[in-house]
């Protein structure tokens, strides 16, 4: 859900990506560290008024990887079991 998010937005910031995937803090945390080791996201992180602020990006490897996956899940739809 997190990759279906980020592919649709330039960008987003953590609070948002949990709201919107329903995920708990700790649950969001691991996803993207995952997500962020294969290089897949990007994360930057800064302050606003004095609060941490954690902006979140898809990186064109992920894109790749996510158009590739539904690609081939188009074609397991296709199959004829």
């Amino acid at each position: 859900m997190v990759m279906s998010v980020l592919i649709k937005v330039s960008d987003c910031d953590f609070n948002y990506l949990k709201k919107i995937t329903n995920s708990t803090q700790g649950n969001l945390s691991v996803q993207l560290k995952k997500l962020a080791e294969s290089e897949y996201i990007s994360i930057a992180k800064s302050f606003e008024n004095n609060y941490p602020k954690t902006k979140l990006k898809i990186t064109k490897k992920g894109v790749l990887a996510f158009e590739n996956h539904f690609k081939n899940l188009k074609k397991y739809q296709n199959l004829d079991l």
